[in-house]
């Protein structure tokens, strides 16, 4: 079983900037895809951005296009998603997830245009951002 740890959310004011950080203890992240999705009260889990495990190429979602970064530190087997002028409606549980390598979900995120969750089998419990004044 893959356990994937999320932490850096928090509560910030709007055009605030956070770190998100994405981590195993016994899964090396290096060659898989890990995408982070988010979750607000009430609507379905959407897909943020991911990363490619194979060429480490990326996919962001329109909305987060020019304010978000994914980033990988393979060093200390982290991905990380940089997530810049902050909005209230980027108020949700952001989730980091991995498809194991199984297959390169984001290179598929990259043709489709979208991210599809039943891609990523692992899952992290999830870290709240709240956007608020």
């Amino acid at each position: 079983q893959v356990q994937l740890v999320e932490s850096g959310g928090g509560l910030v004011q709007p055009g605030g900037s956070l770190r998100l950080s994405c981590t195993s203890s016994e899964f090396t992240l290096d060659y898989s895809a890990i995408g982070w999705f988010r979750q607000a009260p009430g609507k379905e889990r959407e897909g943020v951005s991911c990363i490619s495990g194979s060429d480490g190429s990326t996919y962001y979602a329109d909305s987060m296009k020019g304010r978000f970064t994914i980033s990988r530190d393979n060093a200390k087997n982290t991905v990380y998603l940089q997530m810049n002028s902050l909005k209230p409606t980027d108020t949700a549980v952001y989730y980091c997830a991995t498809d194991r390598g199984a297959r390169d979900s984001c290179a598929t995120a990259q043709v489709m245009g979208i991210m599809i969750k039943d891609d990523y089998e692992y899952w992290g419990q999830g870290t709240q951002v709240t956007v608020s004044s």
